[in-house]
């Protein structure tokens, strides 16, 4: 069995922990169940020296999660990760083990759930719904939690809007980099915030990528990162100042993503040139939007 997931952007700016969008850019995961003898795990490509190949490994760790709700072991399986989204950059990497492993155990079971029990299990094994929803869903993804259960609505983007996206080399852990985030709102940050929120997902559904230079803007989560992500700012408004129909942070970072809505290259250089003017160094990827989401390529 052969299992492909796709990257993840996250937040989208104001949509924090509720709204994602899937990228073509992809991991695959190969699985072959063993009659007898030990699971063992091979990874290759992006993070697969850091990536654990025991118990920890979170493909094998869905999978197991899975199985646990349906009351019986994983059986022994041979899994061959080969990952093409970059670990810690903000771009999913982790939904996507975790789509992938949910998705491959489910197919191995016989199918014992349903495309929202694999959404309301992944969630619960990452925490937050923006970027797994997506990733097993595919297009752009708007999640709400009630309790348990994820609420969720895919929304169907026009064709013509691509994401350049500019990858610094360095690594942000999310859970650090929720640290920098505040407690508490006022009132106008709120209604600054939602507005956005709401004109975003607005501006994606009906094609209206003017609206996302201003539905994009955040007061929630970005400007509370810049303490430990100065460079950020400079960097979204190089992509703005090309011609970007809208930038952000993408998820907690370092990865910035920018919304065209042409061929791209005046964006991807711009923000090249202002990484480097920030002392940084990173690489640029122009993506479609993924419309399929975590797929079982071959069983």
């Amino acid at each position: 069995m052969r299992v492909r997931a796709p990257a993840t952007t996250a937040n989208l700016g104001p949509g924090f922990d509720s709204l994602g969008l899937a990228l073509q850019l992809y991991n695959e995961l190969e699985v072959e169940e063993r009659p007898e003898g030990a699971t063992e795990v091979e990874v290759t490509g992006e993070g697969a020296d850091a990536i654990p190949t025991d118990e920890s490994n979170v493909v094998l760790s869905a999978m197991r999660c899975l199985y646990q709700r349906l009351g019986r072991p994983l059986p022994p399986v041979h899994l061959r990760q080969t990952n093409a989204i970059p670990l810690a950059r903000g771009l999913g990497s982790s939904a996507a083990a975790i789509a992938a492993g949910f998705v491959a155990a489910n197919a191995l079971a016989g199918y014992p759930f349903g495309r929202d029990e694999l959404v309301d299990m992944a969630t619960a094994f990452e925490g937050h719904p923006d970027n797994v929803t997506p990733c097993l869903v595919g297009g752009l993804a708007v999640s709400a939690m009630d309790e348990a259960h994820v609420c969720y609505a895919p929304v169907q983007v026009p064709e013509g809007l691509t994401v350049v996206l500019y990858i610094p080399d360095f690594e942000i852990s999310t859970r650090a980099a929720r640290r920098h985030l505040s407690d508490t709102y006022s009132r106008a940050d709120a209604v600054f915030t939602l507005s956005r929120a709401a004109l975003t997902t607005a501006a994606l559904a009906t094609g209206r990528w003017d609206l996302l230079r201003i539905g994009m803007q955040d007061c929630m989560h970005q400007p509370y990162r810049t303490r430990g992500y100065p460079e950020m700012p400079h960097l979204i408004q190089a992509a703005l100042d090309a011609g970007a129909r809208g930038a952000a942070l993408s998820g907690s970072g370092p990865t910035i993503a920018a919304f065209v809505d042409d061929g791209g290259q005046a964006v991807a250089d711009a923000l090249l040139r202002a990484g480097t003017g920030q002392g940084l160094t990173g690489r640029v990827l122009h993506l479609e939007i993924d419309r399929q989401g975590t797929v079982i390529e071959d069983e």
